[in-house]
């Protein structure tokens, strides 16, 4: 029952925030999940329900704005960082991005690396710091066959 919850705002968020870049989509429902998991942790029975989808639809409107927020440059650097990170950084280090034009910057830690259905796959900690406020994400991404990383849905 919680899972459809989460599922549901997160597209109804999804949707609100009328995502046209995939920046802004990752921010969506990264911030979502964390706001549906921080939601889930409060109180019990149905007054727990309704917290996770607070949790989940605010934690996505937030993501969405993050993400709307970065400029192109901003959105190339984070990439490059990412991809590298996933690609060849060990669980723990933490790579770090910054545009000194927009004073944007940005960190990914990886903490985990498996095997899973979808392939090879890490789960990281990212950071995003637009205009001294930052905000923290936690993903899953898996390597696909061309190589490029691509997060995948909680």
């Amino acid at each position: 029952m919680k899972t459809k919850i989460i599922a549901s705002s997160l597209l109804v968020a999804t949707l609100a925030t009328g995502c046209e870049n995939p920046k802004q989509a990752i921010g969506t429902l990264g911030g979502g999940a964390l706001g549906a998991w921080a939601g889930s942790t409060i109180g019990s029975g149905r007054g727990q329900i309704v917290a996770t989808a607070v949790g989940a639809v605010a934690g996505a409107l937030a993501g969405g704005y993050i993400g709307q927020q970065l400029d192109q440059a901003d959105r190339a650097k984070a990439e490059r960082t990412y991809q590298s990170a996933l690609e060849s950084s060990p669980v723990g280090k933490t790579a770090q991005w910054r545009n000194p034009d927009s004073g944007n910057y940005g960190t990914i830690t990886p903490v985990k690396t498996y095997q899973g259905p979808q392939g090879y796959c890490r789960e990281f900690q990212q950071t995003v710091t637009i205009g001294g406020r930052t905000e923290r994400a936690y993903g899953t991404a898996c390597r696909q066959p061309d190589g490029s990383w691509q997060l995948i849905q909680p």
